[in-house]
């Protein structure tokens, strides 16, 4: 019977992630909701709710997802790149493509990131997810050969790896201006990148 309900629970679950992805990509995040979601989904409202208590909650379930696949596409791309901004731009760059395709939706997502609630647990995957991404980036500014010949402080590092992310998130919140190519974006965000790569590892006088 256990066996039987966690099934159940995993199909559900499976509807109401698939009919949110698919309305929030149709018709962006704001002109979506709960209601739709669930109709779509064939679950009750009151089911809905005990797998994602809101609409934003489901924006976080379904763009947490988005987010893995970047990263672990960026991972993929980066992993034959020695050169360090090359290679952090690898890491970075899926998550701005994936942004490009919905920019509403990404930038709603990237505001609950920021100011959900501390209690939602999607919201709290979503972070893991951006700590892990910041990790990535802080692990390709320390194998740098740099890093250990002038001695560059791990702290220093650690700030390099979150200005670098921070940059990403600029970008991304900037996708509601005028329409920009996505080349441009990528070329602009290379060009960063390194100045935050050439800043952290100048050599004193």
């Amino acid at each position: 019977m256990s066996g039987r309900r966690d099934r159940n629970m995993r199909e559900k679950r499976d509807r109401i992630f698939a009919a949110a992805s698919d309305l929030f990509a149709e018709r962006g995040f704001s002109e979506v909701t709960t209601q739709e979601v669930s109709d779509r989904a064939d679950v009750a409202a009151g089911t809905l709710f005990r797998y994602a208590a809101s609409k934003s909650e489901l924006l976080l379930m379904v763009y947490n997802e988005e987010l893995r696949a970047a990263i672990d596409e960026g991972e993929r791309r980066a992993a034959p790149v020695a050169e360090t901004v090359a290679a952090i731009g690898a890491l970075v760059i899926p998550t701005i493509e994936r942004s490009v395709r919905t920019p509403e939706n990404s930038i709603a997502y990237q505001r609950e990131l920021l100011f959900g609630s501390a209690v939602e647990p999607h919201r709290a995957e979503g972070v893991e997810l951006v700590y892990r991404l910041e990790g990535l980036i802080v692990g390709r500014l320390n194998a740098d050969p740099r890093r250990r010949r002038l001695a560059v402080d791990a702290a220093f590092v650690r700030l390099a790896g979150e200005t670098v992310f921070g940059i990403v998130n600029l970008t991304i919140a900037r996708l509601s201006d005028a329409p920009v190519e996505l080349s441009d974006i990528e070329r602009n965000l290379r060009v960063q990148i390194k100045q935050v790569v050439d800043g952290l590892f100048t050599e004193k006088e």
